[in-house]
């Protein structure tokens, strides 16, 4: 019998669903994180079930040969880069199974029509928005860098292998701000200090760089010398300040205040410009996204006659790429600032078959429908990881749209919805992963469901 502290040598032969690795000792299951298929490892049991327990790695006794030496040394504690140690080919593999399975024991579905994954070229250095919670350590030194996996303490960095290059000097000036004019950064347990996270964001194809500091207050002193600081990295157009003062662990605030040039950056996917504000949700990998909007375009099979629904829309990123081939175009948010940041988009690049509504798909959809006798050729959602309302499921197949096409960033919800859409009179005909996150467990996917 497996219990608490044994110390047990066993072989991977899976990968879990959050990316641990899975092995077998003597029947029990172990899961195990920071180990590769193929690995024979030495592991201390940390807790343990009736059929399955967790395990710690204590060391690699002979390592898989698709284990690969990590760029990064922070990367087994921080929570961004699950599987860095697994070779990128053997990571796409995994994402790809992963849908695959999800697909058949969750949905039921056989005979899965999957496309190969779309894998990043340059699997580093891809991420356009990065978030840096500010604290200090033990010994009342500043730290910065990101959360370890399921915490809240700062694993202290100024290199990221997943976010942009730019981050480093940014970062680096912003250490020796804090330090020379002893701005104090927030404390989370006692809801005291200033500054609790510097985020940045990078238009990839622009090159415009912004630095929004999230603050505990009104004000932030010795702007005069942030800014002349700030701007001496090449690139920097936006600098600007989150007013957070809740006694929350939730990032941003709803205020924000220019402190020198813009309130936001502007970026292109494909030819599509948008702008980027520090509240704008917006697709962190810009080129995959670009790959993912194209396969869930020529899914969707426009031929300029149809009226396209793009309900989950955002800033109205996946709708103003549907509009290139459409009638006309409707777009449907709950959140009231991204839809002005859509219409705003739709704007600055001239798109006028796009039309965009605040409120829930569920209440927007069948309103417009029944009242102002609005049709719906093909329906596209893109919803959060929680998968769509079932609700919302139901107003699509009452409303009977020839097509249905899925944008999913989590394959469990994506299975549970596509199963019920298949049960009331929907096919699943494509399916194709995109990863998005080269070196997480995570992995987004485009599925192209057709009316029967």
């Amino acid at each position: 019998m497996v219990k608490k502290n044994d110390q047990l040598v066993v072989t991977i032969e899976d990968i879990g669903s959050e990316g641990e690795g899975i092995g077998k000792y003597e029947g029990y299951t172990l899961f195990i994180k920071n180990t590769v298929v193929g690995d024979k490892v030495l592991v201390k049991v940390m807790k343990a079930g009736k059929s399955y327990g967790y395990a710690k790695l204590l060391e690699v006794i002979e390592a898989s040969p698709y284990r690969v030496i990590l760029r990064c040394d922070k990367a087994e504690k921080c929570g961004g880069c699950q599987i860095m140690h697994i070779d990128y080919a053997k990571q796409l593999e995994y994402k790809e199974n992963k849908v695959r399975n999800c697909l058949a024991r969750i949905g039921g579905f056989e005979n899965i029509p999957m496309e190969p994954i779309l894998g990043m070229e340059k699997p580093y250095y891809y991420r356009n928005k990065s978030q840096f919670p500010v604290g200090k350590n033990k010994e009342g030194k500043v730290i910065i860098g990101f959360y370890a996996e399921r915490t809240h303490s700062i694993i202290d960095t100024d290199h990221c292998y997943i976010g942009a290059e730019i981050n480093m000097p940014i970062i680096r000036f912003m250490r020796s701000f804090i330090e020379k004019y002893n701005i104090e950064p927030y404390n989370e347990t006692k809801h005291m200090g200033l500054l609790r996270h510097i985020l940045i964001r990078v238009g990839y194809t622009t090159g415009e760089v912004m630095v929004c500091l999230v603050i505990n207050g009104r004000d932030f002193p010795h702007k005069k010398e942030l800014v002349e600081g700030l701007r001496k990295i090449p690139g920097i157009t936006s600098i600007c300040l989150n007013i957070n003062t809740a006694k929350t662990n939730v990032i941003l605030g709803e205020e924000v205040i220019k402190v020198w040039g813009e309130t936001y950056i502007t970026d292109y996917i494909g030819s599509i410009k948008y702008r980027i504000s520090p509240l704008s949700f917006f697709q962190v990998n810009p080129l995959q996204t670009h790959r993912l909007y194209q396969i869930a375009l020529d899914y969707a099979g426009l031929t300029g006659d149809e009226v396209v629904w793009d309900l989950y829309c955002g800033i109205g990123t996946i709708s103003l790429f549907l509009a290139k081939k459409a009638r006309k175009v409707y777009g449907v948010e709950i959140i009231p600032q991204a839809i002005d940041d859509a219409r705003t988009n739709a704007n600055i690049n001239g798109i006028e078959n796009v039309e965009f509504f605040v409120g829930a798909a569920e209440e927007v959809l069948p309103r417009k429908h029944n009242e102002e006798n609005i049709k719906a050729d093909v329906i596209v959602v893109d919803p959060p990881r929680k998968g769509c309302d079932q609700k919302l499921l139901d107003t699509i197949i009452s409303i009977a749209p020839k097509k249905v096409v899925y944008v999913s960033c989590d394959p469990a919800t994506l299975a549970r919805d596509l199963k019920y859409l298949n049960a009331n009179g929907y096919e699943l005909k494509k399916v194709r992963a995109v990863d998005q996150f080269a070196h997480s467990s995570h992995v987004e996917t485009v599925a192209l469901m057709i009316k029967v």
